[in-house]
């Protein structure tokens, strides 16, 4: 099984090639609360079933993101092509997916697919998650999750009829009106992220992982995600977050087991490929759009971190969607 990218992905969905490489130059940002159902506009949890929000915006979703929104996909029964960034899945319900916030995405979904959608704000996914445990579905939901019932193997399987009941129980809290609904509903879905973590968690050696360290680690994605386009360097962002370098390392490789240089350099990259598959601009515009004044340095760049240069993965991409 052929892989792109983060494990927690492709571990578990059959790999499909992309159907179309090209889409316009700017990904909408769809907020529930304005377009779809105002009565929830600045709710942290927004949950409906699959086919109501199929049959408002189409079941051909075209490429849009969430910004500061998770949103997870439970799909009861029927199959759903699910794009995300540079990869392309085909899933068959029972299965369940994960779109971290702001991440472009896109779905399509046959006639007789049936599920549930819950879309959580990331400020309460933080807030939900202020532990240890939290620490590693914090990292799950940020590489994104995508898992079929029969692909999971035995053991985990056994599980899934616990996170369709989660899903259900969200569903009846959803549509009541009883006392302590918000708690319920923000019980069940720390729960849920449990669940989800769970089935897509990777074996491996458990660290311990302080709040303080947490604090700094989000404190300094966030920045990155505000400023990566601006070619801040690393002495840059500790100075702006009033620790050292040293202090900074310690706490990415602690979290994140790289180094936060790298991890400047991957969301970099990251914007390089969205911009080269979905967007029409040109090598020398992405160059200066992600604050690069030299087009070949920015060439270099790429080429050192994917082993390719922007020309070919852009024409790997669009092969990818004739085949």
């Amino acid at each position: 099984m052929p892989r792109h990218g983060a494990p927690a992905l492709s571990d578990f969905c059959y790999i499909r090639p992309m159907s179309e490489a090209n889409h316009t130059e700017w990904i909408p940002n769809i907020i529930l609360g304005q377009d779809y159902d105002r009565r929830y506009l600045d709710a942290p949890i927004h949950y409906d079933v699959l086919e109501n929000l199929a049959d408002f915006y189409g079941r051909d979703m075209p490429v849009h993101r969430h910004a500061q929104y998770v949103q997870i996909h439970y799909i009861d029964r029927g199959t759903i092509d699910f794009h995300i960034d540079d990869k392309v899945y085909e899933v068959t319900g029972p299965s369940c997916f994960c779109t971290p916030a702001s991440i472009p995405h896109s779905f399509r979904t046959d006639p007789s697919a049936r599920g549930h959608v819950l879309t959580i704000h990331q400020s309460l996914v933080w807030q939900l998650m202020q532990d240890n445990v939290g620490r590693d579905i914090d990292t799950s939901l940020t590489e994104g999750i995508c898992l079929e019932r029969d692909r999971l193997p035995g053991e985990q399987k056994t599980q899934w009829a616990l996170l369709a009941g989660i899903l259900e129980d969200i569903q009846l809290e959803w549509s009541s009106d009883q006392m302590g609904k918000e708690l319920a509903l923000k019980s069940l879905v720390r729960l849920l992220l449990i669940r989800l973590a769970r089935l897509s968690f990777k074996r491996s050696a458990s660290r311990t992982v302080n709040s303080e360290d947490l604090r700094l680690f989000r404190c300094f994605t966030d920045m990155i995600e505000e400023h990566y386009q601006e070619q801040w360097h690393l002495p840059r962002y500790s100075m702006e977050m009033a620790i050292s370098e040293s202090r900074l390392n310690q706490t990415c490789q602690r979290i994140a087991n790289r180094s936060p240089k790298k991890l400047i350099h991957d969301r970099v990259i990251q914007e390089s490929k969205r911009l080269l598959i979905f967007s029409n601009l040109s090598s020398n515009e992405i160059c200066f759009h992600l604050g690069f004044s030299d087009p070949a340095y920015f060439s270099r760049f790429f080429k050192k971190h994917t082993g390719m240069t922007t020309q070919q993965f852009r024409k790997k991409t669009a092969v990818r969607g004739t085949q």
